[in-house]
């Protein structure tokens, strides 16, 4: 996933973010905290984002992305089932990206009691929703701009939201510890409910 220099810039300012929101709490999180992190001026920052809290988005997406370059391989023969069994666990390949992947559920986990980060989670999301858009409608075999394929992706995706912030709020919240299998039962049974058309069964065998 090749990104630009921009990109890349506001990505590193975001990993910063994560940690002094997670370490400090949003409130006690300044412009200027985020700033020192990164080694950028204030005013540099405010012209990457909106707000303090909107400096998470750019991880927010990655990850999210992450997640959607795994289901685009998502070969026609196999249910969901198998394949979030078979891939879920190698989805994260580098150190970085799974330092990413535990700053992304820390910060969910943070939702209910930080909501104002919740915006940058849910415009992130929705930028991973469009990139969703085209697997549903791979496989359900009709076109992006179907009214019934951009409701199953908005149906799916939601889906996969609330696991996230069962599971993320349950783990960093009350210590609780999940198995491979069980976010994968818990993912996969979720994009299936969710899911109204038929996409997560194999196809085309």
């Amino acid at each position: 996933m090749e990104r630009s220099k921009i990109e890349q810039g506001r990505l590193a300012v975001a990993r910063h973010a994560a940690e002094l929101f997670w370490r400090d709490g949003v409130e006690k999180t300044s412009g200027d905290a985020i700033a020192a992190a990164a080694g950028l001026s204030k005013r540099t920052v405010w012209r990457y984002f909106r707000s303090k809290e909107a400096c998470i988005e750019p991880l927010f997406l990655v990850t999210g992305l992450r997640f959607v370059e795994l289901l685009r391989a998502w070969p026609p023969q196999l249910s969901i089932e198998t394949y979030l069994h078979d891939t879920l666990g190698s989805m994260l390949k580098s150190e970085q990206e799974i330092r990413d992947g535990v700053a992304v559920a820390r910060l969910i986990s943070l939702l209910k009691s930080e909501p104002a980060i919740r915006s940058a989670y849910l415009m992130a999301s929705a930028q991973v929703e469009d990139d969703f858009v085209e697997i549903v409608a791979k496989r359900a075999g009709r076109s992006v701009d179907d009214y019934d394929v951009k409701l199953c992706a908005a149906a799916a995706m939601a889906a996969v939201r609330v696991v996230d912030e069962d599971i993320c709020t349950a783990t960093f919240a009350r210590g609780r510890h999940f198995e491979h299998y069980e976010v994968c039962d818990q993912l996969s049974a979720a994009i299936r409910t969710a899911a109204t058309l038929p996409i997560c069964d194999p196809i085309g065998v």
